[in-house]
């Protein structure tokens, strides 16, 4: 079955952070406090994936590993669309609430990235890419957060740590980034970092969510 997904990073001054707690950080709780979360992001620290081509290839590859279909699914479930966020960006959870009016309404493209994509997700493609001890220092759970402007100053050295490379670690990281992007779209490697940077030079807080659009 197809699905469209988003991942969107939308920069909002306090206010409007401190508006979206009371329907958002209940949900990305949830998500992260769900029994099978933890589990999964343990076993992918302890064995990251290898070489994504050789996911589902019928022969080895990577010298002589070759990917476990549960380790792949267990990843996938781990960097899709929480459920309980999904339900309530998408207006299950509340209808009066949608994250297309409610939080990405009116972002222009300074103040905001977003990865949109059909049968992929943003936040996996970015995981395998840079691995888990990078993506360790990410704040929030698997794209999901919710952060003031003080809380975005405090984490973007964390984010510059996990998200800037050397020549060869980009080329490595892009060569394991398989979305496919736009002339003029901003990759998952880059647009994160570029929208941290500005919320902190603004004085924005940051508002991240991971969904399925439909």
């Amino acid at each position: 079955m197809g699905f469209t997904s988003a991942w969107g990073i939308s920069g909002h001054t306090d206010e409007v952070i401190a508006g979206l707690s009371a329907t958002l950080l209940p949900a990305m709780r949830a998500d992260r406090a769900h029994p099978e979360a933890e589990r999964r992001r343990r076993e992918w620290q302890r064995e990251p994936l290898p070489d994504y081509r050789t996911w589902y290839a019928l022969g080895r590859g990577d010298g002589d590993r070759r990917a476990d279909p549960d380790a792949i699914e267990s990843f996938r479930e781990l960097t899709a669309p929480g459920g309980r966020v999904d339900d309530v960006c998408g207006g299950m959870a509340d209808p009066s609430f949608h994250v297309l009016d409610d939080v990405w309404e009116g972002q222009d493209e300074e103040s905001m990235f977003i990865s949109v994509h059909s049968k992929e997700y943003a936040v996996s493609s970015l995981f395998h890419a840079i691995g888990p001890v990078r993506a360790a220092l990410l704040p929030g759970w698997c794209g999901t957060f919710l952060l003031t402007s003080a809380e975005v100053r405090e984490s973007l050295p964390l984010v510059e740590r996990a998200l800037t490379f050397t020549p060869a670690e980009r080329a490595a990281a892009e060569d394991q980034d398989w979305l496919s992007y736009g002339e003029r779209e901003e990759s998952v490697l880059n647009g994160p970092l570029r929208i941290w940077r500005t919320a902190a030079r603004q004085g924005l807080g940051l508002c991240g969510v991971s969904v399925h659009l439909c």
